[in-house]
């Protein structure tokens, strides 16, 4: 049975994909050069034309220079970018590269890159290709890992860029497969690069990747995928909330720089609500940034049997310190910043004279 005819994505379309960015000052697109970020830039660009007045675009690459054939990608992004009317500029990852990792730090990588791109210019924005297909695979890998339901939410159309500084990350083709994207492409005859690392099966995303047609004759495609991803965002999103609210009802005094609780009223609030203060409190007096939730849970219920008890309780977690204080008829949780750890001194080295063995102690 052939395949359906995949649809390309129309200029109304693309209008309505970029509409909630018309008031930005200025645009940064992450163009790889492969067909999900080259469709992006010709999508935007199509709707920048189409306005009298509008944001500035400037597509930028992102060389990891760990492939030979990218600087040659690079420039095809920059030749595209010139005849669409786009600026373009092509920016490198240098230094050493780790072995183990690598996916996460090129990502990392990327991301810091962009965003001071977006700082020179001005932008408010840093707009990546990420596709229906991406969200799909990004749910999996997480069901896989054992997140929990803020992880199982996966990726939103609008958060703040991962290296912070007040820059938006925007994914406008969260909703769009990719075959639709590379069909938008073939029907204007836009050239794209192939990355065969998208097909290396070292990585945990090729090897889904493969997996995919599989699950979706059971299925479970990417369109469903996505819709638990949208419905767990939308349970996440009332649960934060709820969170925020109880943070303002069970806060009590405390010192500056720390978080403190009330026992008493702790001990009423649902466990995901008191994982989620406690999560936040931690990442927001500690060095170490969000805590994983497996290591969360193993404080609370250290936290709570305590408490229950009515023992002392005192542990450190993600550079922050949880103290439990009174009894089981008061008192309070705090949450403080860890102290400095303390180098230990190495050790003189003592030499024993010249012709002379060095004594031995005697019981």
């Amino acid at each position: 049975m052939p395949a359906p005819e995949v649809s390309s994505v129309s200029p109304a379309e693309a209008a309505a994909l970029f509409s909630d960015l018309i008031d930005a000052p200025a645009l940064v697109l992450a163009v790889s050069g492969g067909p999900d970020s080259t469709a992006l830039m010709v999508l935007a660009a199509r709707w920048r034309a189409t306005l009298k007045r509008g944001p500035g675009l400037t597509a930028i690459t992102v060389d990891h220079g760990l492939r030979p054939e990218s600087r040659r990608e690079a420039r095809d992004v920059a030749r595209l970018a010139k005849m669409l009317g786009i600026a373009h500029r092509t920016l490198r990852w240098t230094g050493k590269k780790p072995k183990a990792g690598l996916p996460q730090a090129a990502r990392n990588a990327r991301y810091r890159l962009l965003a001071n791109a977006a700082r020179k210019v001005g932008a408010s924005h840093v707009l990546t290709a990420h596709t229906l297909d991406d969200q799909a695979e990004t749910v999996i890998i997480r069901l896989m890992r054992g997140s929990g339901l803020t992880g199982l939410a996966a990726m939103q159309k609008t958060s703040d860029m991962p290296t912070g500084g007040g820059i938006s990350l925007v994914r406008p083709l969260l909703d769009i497969p990719k075959a639709r994207l590379i069909a938008t492409l073939r029907a204007e005859d836009t050239p794209f690069a192939d990355d065969p690392t998208n097909r290396d099966v070292q990585f945990t995303r090729a090897r889904l990747r493969g997996l995919m047609p599989q699950l979706a004759e059971e299925g479970l495609d990417a369109g469903r995928l996505a819709l638990l991803a949208r419905r767990l965002g939308r349970a996440e999103a009332a649960l934060a909330a709820m969170a925020t609210e109880t943070a303002d009802m069970l806060s009590v005094k405390s010192a500056p720089g720390t978080v403190a609780y009330d026992r008493v009223k702790y001990g009423f609030m649902p466990d995901e609500i008191v994982l989620r203060l406690l999560g936040r409190a931690i990442a927001a007096v500690g060095n170490e940034g969000p805590v994983e939730l497996a290591k969360l849970e193993t404080l609370k219920v250290a936290l709570d049997t305590a408490k229950n008890a009515g023992k002392p309780f005192r542990r450190s977690l993600a550079g922050a310190i949880v103290t439990l204080t009174g009894d089981k008829s008061g008192g309070k949780i705090v949450v403080e910043r860890a102290p400095a750890r303390r180098m230990a001194r190495p050790k003189a080295l003592t030499k024993a004279r010249p012709g002379r063995a060095k004594g031995r102690k005697t019981r």
